[in-house]
């Protein structure tokens, strides 16, 4: 039999998506399972974007252009200057999701062998998506003891080499809900133009930056304007991450030119998907509002039911819907695991993202990754059964 690639013997397992099968299997015995793994947002899709999905009156669902339809990036751009991000249609290709985005940014910019600097803990798909570009993730580790506030530069200086080709930052952060402040962005402009590196920028939760904490974008930064690119996904702001559309902008020509290439390759985003996109940026701002205060409560009752559990710290995120939790635990992968096969409390369970799987190391095996995407209620019930869980848990450590 002929053997497999050596890059999908590589390519890590999600540790959102990993446990599914077995919380498949326990919701198959009748046990409610809390979902706090994955960003799946429990808050219903824009009347807007729905009413553009049931009234859509074509005769052929046809390709798009490669980069998108031409006036879903007009709009785009009209979006991102609400934000005083100064680009134009022109600098916007519109992606089969934030994913696809990351991919083609890696493949365009990358060549096997190269480098990139990246903060720790860290959406774990981006180690996927360098490892399909053949190239390395070198990770600078924040903790959580420090609030995972941006590590010092000196230690990302201590990592550039001549393969060092970029440096890739999630702001607000997924896994971790850190939101970089100006300081720390003057930092990594300073870095990147000292070096002339790309700056890979995710900014998907720019939305929701809590307690007036400002959001700064990394094309907020003067003087690295052709070093950044920047991704970005309609899926969390809209909650319709079902629609599969991202972008990618990036005011660099020839790196435009590149990614065009694995676009045209790929054929088209979807149809069905930009139409409705389309119809989101005009989603009123009351719906916004509302989502944001939601999630705010959310992440004030979550953060405060943690930490009131002994043994339990997680620090406050300032931005998007997610924190990384410390737990008693001897291993979160095991213990994650359990939950989900072993234990239930009243017949509910709780299923988490192991931390593990946010490091390229696999790093601090004690922590794991909480989405707040569920109401309070919800959120009750699954702090209940994590209560009991622990004070049972045969790999507890105190």
């Amino acid at each position: 039999m002929p053997k497999t690639s050596q890059r999908g013997q590589l390519m890590p397992e999600s540790p959102i998506r990993k446990l599914v099968p077995l919380a498949d299997k326990a919701k198959s015995k009748g046990i409610k399972v809390y979902h706090l793994n994955i960003g799946q947002p429990d808050i219903q899709t824009p009347k807007v974007a729905l009413n553009a999905l049931h009234t859509i009156d074509r005769k052929i669902l046809e390709y798009s252009p490669s980069d998108g339809i031409k006036s879903l990036k007009s709009k785009l751009a009209d979006y991102y200057h609400r934000f005083n991000i100064d680009v134009d249609e022109n600098d916007i290709i519109v992606t089969t999701g934030g994913s696809e985005a990351v991919n083609f940014a890696f493949m365009s910019c990358l060549d096997p062998g190269d480098e990139i600097i990246v903060p720790e803990p860290a959406y774990a798909n981006y180690t996927a998506f360098a490892i399909a570009a053949g190239a390395t993730i070198k990770s600078v580790v924040s903790t959580i003891e420090e609030g995972f506030a941006l590590p010092s530069i000196e230690r990302f200086e201590d990592l550039i080499t001549p393969r060092t080709k970029g440096i890739m930052i999630c702001n607000p952060n997924n896994p971790t809900g850190y939101l970089y402040t100006q300081s720390e962005m003057n930092q990594i402009k300073d870095l990147v133009k000292k070096y002339d590196l790309y700056l890979f920028s995710d900014e998907v939760y720019r939305e929701f930056c809590y307690n007036n904490t400002p959001y700064i974008s990394a094309f907020h930064l003067k003087g690295i304007e052709e070093n950044v690119v920047l991704i970005d996904s309609v899926s969390k702001r809209y909650s319709e991450c079902g629609i599969r559309i991202g972008t990618l902008v990036t005011k660099n020509k020839e790196l435009k030119n590149n990614v065009m290439k694995f676009c045209q390759a790929r054929l088209s985003p979807p149809l069905l998907g930009q139409i409705v996109a389309e119809a989101s940026i005009d989603t009123p701002e009351d719906y916004m509002r509302e989502v944001y205060n939601k999630y705010l409560e959310r992440r004030n009752f979550l953060i405060d039911g943690l930490n009131k559990i002994p043994g339990v710290y997680s620090p406050i995120p300032m931005g998007a819907f997610y924190t990384v939790a410390k737990l008693p635990i001897d291993d979160a992968d095991k213990f994650c695991a359990w939950l989900l096969s072993e234990y239930e409390y009243e017949g509910k369970t709780v299923m988490m993202a192991p931390a593990s799987g946010f490091y390229t190391n696999g790093a601090r095996k004690n922590e794991v990754r909480i989405a707040y995407v569920l109401d309070k209620e919800d959120l009750k019930q699954a702090l209940i059964v994590l209560k009991n869980a622990l004070e049972v848990y045969p790999g507890r450590k105190d």
